[in-house]
C-alpha cells in the first residue's frame, strides 16, 4: 500500500457509533495523519458517510452542501422530545382510522421548498454552544426556521404505526423534523424510529463499505482499492487538462487569468473548476475572484 493515500472513502456507518468515532477507526485503519467528514450522522442512524482521507480533508468543503437520499421509519402516535427514538416520550395519540391515502396525500405536501424549524436537540449553536448540550441543561432554544428543499418523498410501506419513506433532500435538511412535522399534519404525532442515508453528496450506498469490510481488505493488503482519488471524488466539478505551463504556474501558485486558459473553463453550480495534469491527477480547484479576468485558488495538490 501506498505510503499515503489521498482521497475519498465512502462508509456504510454501523448503528450505535457517532460519525466521530467511525472517523476515528478509519482514520487508525488507514495510518492517515488527518480524516474528516463530510456530514454527520447521528449513533442511531446508519449508511452512508463520506470520509476523507489526509490531503482530500481540503476538499470538504466541496461536499458539505450536497443533496442527500435517506429512507426512513416515521412512528406515528408517539412524540418525543428529541423527535427520534433517542428522546423521552412527551406525548401518546392513537393512529387508527388514518389510511394509505391520507398519508400519500400529506407527504405531497411537504415537496418543495418548504420552511423547517430545526430541532432543540441539534449541534446548532446558540452563542456559541450547542443547541442540545442548552436543551439537556433544560434551556431549549428555538432557531428560526430556515428553507430546505425537498426533491422527492415516497411512501413504501404503510404498516400502522410505523410508515416507511424514502426522502431525497438538501443539505440542511433534519428528518426527525420532517418526522414530527408530518405526525402533526396527520394529527396523531409522531418521531423518526430508524434512519438509514443511502446518497450523500452523489456517493451510494452501493459504493460503501462497512468498517469490517475495510478490516478485511487491510488483512488481504488492499486496502487502497477501497479509496476514491481527489479527482474522481469531484465529478460534479468540470475539468481543465493542464499543459506543462499551466502545471508549472500552479506548482508556483501564480496567478491565474483568463489568458492562461484557451476557453473559458466550465464552472460547477457553485462556480468552481478543478485543473489536472495529463495523467488525471488533480493539482487545483479553483473558482471566481469577483474579478472578470482573474480567479482564485481554492486548493493547490501540486507540491
Amino acid at each position: 500500500m501506498p505510503s499515503e493515500l489521498n482521497g475519498i472513502v465512502v462508509v456504510d456507518k454501523p448503528d450505535g457509533l457517532s460519525s466521530a468515532r467511525v472517523v476515528s477507526r478509519i482514520k487508525a485503519l488507514f495510518g492517515a495523519r488527518k480524516t474528516g467528514h463530510t456530514g454527520t450522522l447521528d449513533p442511531f442512524a446508519t449508511g452512508v458517510l463520506v470520509c476523507c482521507l489526509n490531503r482530500a480533508t481540503r476538499l470538504s468543503r466541496f461536499f458539505l452542501k450536497g443533496d442527500k437520499t435517506y429512507e426512513a421509519v416515521l412512528r406515528l402516535g408517539i412524540q418525543t422530545d428529541t423527535q427520534d427514538p433517542t428522546g423521552a416520550v412527551v406525548a401518546e395519540q392513537p393512529v387508527e382510522g388514518i389510511t394509505d391515502t391520507t398519508i400519500t396525500r400529506i407527504a405531497g405536501r411537504f415537496i418543495g421548498e418548504i420552511a423547517q424549524v430545526p430541532p432543540v436537540y441539534s449541534a446548532l449553536k446558540h452563542e456559541g454552544t450547542p443547541l442540545y448540550k442548552l436543551a439537556r441543561r433544560g434551556e431549549a432554544i428555538e432557531k428560526p426556521a430556515r428553507m430546505v428543499r425537498i426533491d422527492r418523498l415516497d411512501i413504501l410501506e404503510v404498516n400502522l404505526p410505523e410508515v416507511r419513506f424514502r426522502v431525497s433532500c438538501s443539505s440542511g435538511t433534519y428528518i426527525r423534523t420532517l418526522c414530527a412535522d408530518m405526525g402533526d399534519a396527520l394529527g396523531c404525532g409522531g418521531h423518526l424510529k430508524r434512519l438509514r442515508r443511502t446518497v450523500s453528496c452523489g456517493f451510494s450506498i452501493e459504493d460503501a463499505l462497512n468498517p469490517e469490510a475495510l478490516a478485511a481488505l487491510k488483512d488481504r493488503g488492499m486496502l487502497e482499492k477501497a479509496v476514491i482519488g481527489m479527482n474522481d471524488a469531484l465529478p460534479f466539478i468540470p475539468a481543465v487538462v493542464a499543459d506543462d505551463g499551466l502545471a508549472g504556474k500552479v506548482a508556483n501558485g501564480m496567478k491565474l487569468s483568463k489568458e492562461d486558459f484557451p476557453s473559458s473553463p466550465a464552472r460547477s453550480r457553485e462556480g468552481f473548476f478543478k485543473i489536472v495534469d495529463r495523467s488525471g491527477r488533480l493539482i487545483a480547484v479553483l473558482g471566481d475572484s469577483g474579478y472578470p479576468d482573474s480567479y482564485n485558488y481554492c486548493c493547490v495538490f501540486a507540491a
